[in-house]
């Protein structure tokens, strides 16, 4: 089982930033999106980044469905996989030319349908996570929202286990262009939990 977490992370979990962190090969900026209500159990990915020109405008997820059984190892959200469209192309509730973006994903789990701002690009995002259980199962994200720039809010077809924290902040005058994601690898005999943690990248 993991350990539990500390009291200075949960008295953090209610704090968001966002950070100043690199550029492009073509002299853009970017920014990272972090929230810290979430656990810390696995190792970070690698960053994956829309095509340049390109913005995110919908995300689909991988999740394990719940099982209730006494000795279940629920992993719930295993993966987020981002769809980049170019704003130049127009945009509309669904789109046949996208690319797709994920970092690393969890091994249990089917992807769900993708779901789509209902015009413009993904801005900020909200992670459901249950905290540790300590010696009961964990599960660690379980769900993702995402707000769009016209305003609206989608909400992922995750799990229900634990609780939403705070939204991000939102990529001022930007879009989510890109991700990384913490994930934690096969336990064998131990407590899975897959995905624990995402940032976002937001794009100039």
């Amino acid at each position: 089982m993991h350990h539990l977490i500390s009291l200075p992370l949960i008295i953090i979990g209610l704090h968001v930033s966002i950070i100043h962190s690199d550029s492009d090969i073509n002299g853009k900026n970017r920014w990272w999106l972090k929230v810290y209500y979430a656990t810390n159990w696995g190792s970070w990915g690698f960053k994956d980044i829309c095509p340049t020109g390109k913005y995110a405008a919908g995300f689909s997820l991988k999740v394990e469905k719940l099982s209730h059984g006494f000795w279940d190892d629920n992993t719930a959200l295993n993966g987020i996989r981002l769809h980049c469209i170019d704003p130049s192309k127009g945009l509309s509730k669904s789109y046949e030319n996208y690319d797709s973006v994920q970092s690393n994903v969890g091994s249990w789990g089917q992807w769900t349908g993708i779901k789509w701002c209902p015009s413009g690009f993904l801005t900020a995002f909200q992670l459901r996570v249950e905290p540790s259980q300590g010696i009961e199962d964990d599960s660690a994200a379980n769900n993702i929202r995402f707000r769009c720039s016209d305003g609206s809010v989608l909400e992922g077809d995750g799990t229900a286990w634990g609780h939403w924290g705070s939204w991000s902040d939102t990529c001022g005058g930007k879009w989510i262009c890109g991700i990384m994601t913490q994930v934690e690898d096969p336990q064998g005999i131990g407590d899975d939990t897959a995905l624990n943690d995402v940032w976002m990248i937001c794009c100039e």
